[in-house]
């Protein structure tokens, strides 16, 4: 029999990490895929639950933690709760696009140029970004609708001095408006 490979981590287990809030959390991972499965309160019950994920998976027996165990079934049933596997999506690295470098003796234009002749992908997928952007613009405008403005008529110094003298006569129920009035007719007084 091939010897077991030394499990990784501080458990004893493969899958089976310690989280900082003490708990143990089990991660199981192929080729294709990262899956996240759960947390645990001991190392045990979390390689029991690493041990499905392998099982599930079809994996060879020398991944288990526990290779005594015969089938899935078996090793199913010693996990009571189950396990419920949530693939982790992974950020997929984006292709950095290539720097402009400007040759001794060449304008900036003539390096843009060379630049869109040399990468024509990066030019036509600029285009095709700023028409996205001119066609969501032009729909939101649509959408709204022609803006009006409505002209205001200037309001001559006679209508405020009428509403002024309406609210005079009228008095406040509120003291604190009444003082700001008072406030607002001495200082038009001392001017």
């Amino acid at each position: 029999m091939a010897s077991k490979k030394t499990p990784k981590g501080k458990s004893g287990f493969f899958g089976v990490r310690q989280k900082p809030s003490g708990n143990l959390g089990v991660e199981f991972s192929d080729a294709a895929r990262r899956c996240w499965i759960d947390m645990y309160p001991s190392a045990h019950k979390a390689a029991r639950a690493y041990d499905v994920a392998v099982w599930r998976a079809e994996r060879p027996r020398e991944h288990l933690n526990f290779p005594e165990i015969k089938s899935r079934m078996e090793a199913e049933m010693l996990v009571p709760q189950g396990i419920k596997m949530k693939e982790i999506t992974t950020k997929k690295k984006t292709k950095k696009k290539p720097s402009i470098v400007v040759n001794a003796g060449e304008t900036d234009e003539e390096a843009m140029v060379r630049f869109a002749r040399e990468h024509p992908e990066y030019v036509q997928a600029e285009l095709e970004h700023y028409w996205k952007c001119e066609a969501e613009q032009k729909k939101k405008e649509d959408d709204v609708g022609p803006s009006t403005v409505i002209p205001i008529e200037s309001s001559s110094e006679e209508d405020w001095a009428h509403f002024s003298k309406e609210e005079e006569e009228k008095g406040c129920d509120d003291l604190e408006k009444e003082e700001f009035w008072e406030q607002f007719r001495s200082s038009d007084n001392e001017k």
